[in-house]
């Protein structure tokens, strides 16, 4: 087109998609209707997600509003029988047991599972990317899809006995539960610290090299160091994974309402009180509620694990 400076013909086009984007058309009706069952959905999930949030509140309140129950006396008690009262007239409602074997359990798990997962994650990103991807890949895969309760058997039937033979005792404990979740929450902080080093930009690595360091210097001083937001992300969601769990631990700790004393010792996690306990209880009664109680423990340390991925993921965000 002569006579038109150079600019002016994209412009106009320009001017034409803004004046269609005004005008009602059937791509914006198609959009708009879109935008409404997007919004369904997201309210709807929303909903659903803080009718979960009221209702269990609502019922482990109960224990301190409706029963009367110390709440300092139910987080320091040591003694877990809600059908019973203590010398001084107070329902024996302790749930300290569990809380202190939950999080035994939960640490180290994720301590023995962290190293495993970071040499894998490195082998499959650094050393042996194709290899690795290509064996280990389908073995990640399979033991995330391996149920809890095929994991409890194998803890039942080999890792129990095998504790017993080893160290004494009756086998069941937080060392039998704390081997059956590190392989459980294995696979998850191996895919997610694979994707937080894989996420670490190439020219790191090149300019490490060049500046003459060795691999494994580049990959400890420089890729481990890039991709730590990303791994104790991936650790914490294990540990979230690992402090969730019940049926597995369920089958291998004892399920022994005692404070622990070591890792021998039979004890019980509040995800496994919950399990075992919920069925013979009626609802309303304190025994009932004691239990809900404990549910809105564990909804509340759910809500500092994503608190702590959120802050970890903005604190690595400024890093960058």
């Amino acid at each position: 087109m002569e006579g038109i400076k150079p600019g002016t013909e994209d412009k106009l086009k320009m001017d034409g998609i803004k004046k269609e984007l005004r005008n009602p058309s059937k791509a914006t009706h198609q959009d708009y209707f879109g935008k409404t069952i997007s919004y369904i959905c997201i309210a709807f999930v929303g909903f659903l997600v803080l009718s979960i949030l009221y209702f269990i509140t609502t019922r482990g309140m109960a224990t301190f509003t409706e029963n009367h129950v110390n709440l300092w006396a139910f987080l320091s008690g040591t003694n877990w029988n809600p059908g019973m009262l203590d010398s001084h007239g107070q329902p024996e409602v302790g749930a300290l047991p569990m809380i202190v074997t939950s999080f035994c359990v939960t640490v180290l798990a994720a301590l023995v599972a962290t190293p495993f997962a970071l040499g894998v994650a490195l082998f499959m990103t650094e050393i042996s990317p194709k290899r690795g991807t290509k064996f280990l890949q389908p073995v990640i895969e399979l033991l995330v899809g391996i149920p809890s309760v095929v994991y409890g058997f194998i803890g039942l039937s080999v890792i129990v006995p095998l504790i017993r033979h080893a160290f004494g005792g009756t086998g069941f404990g937080i060392l039998a539960g704390t081997i059956v979740l590190f392989v459980m929450v294995l696979p998850t902080i191996t895919s997610l610290s694979i994707d937080s080093i894989r996420s670490v930009p190439m020219y790191y690595r090149s300019a490490s090299l060049a500046l003459g360091a060795t691999r494994w210097q580049t990959i400890y001083k420089v890729v481990l160091r890039a991709a730590t937001p990303g791994i104790l992300t991936a650790i914490i969601f294990g540990m979230a994974r690992a402090f969730g769990e019940a049926l597995a631990v369920q089958m291998v700790i004892g399920n022994a309402t005692l404070m622990p004393h070591g890792l021998l010792t039979p004890s019980s996690t509040l995800t496994s009180q919950l399990t075992t306990g919920i069925g013979n209880t009626t609802m309303g009664t304190l025994p009932n509620n004691a239990l809900w109680s404990l549910a809105l423990i564990l909804l509340l340390m759910s809500l500092v694990f994503n608190v702590l991925v959120r802050f970890i993921g903005k604190r690595g965000s400024l890093k960058k």
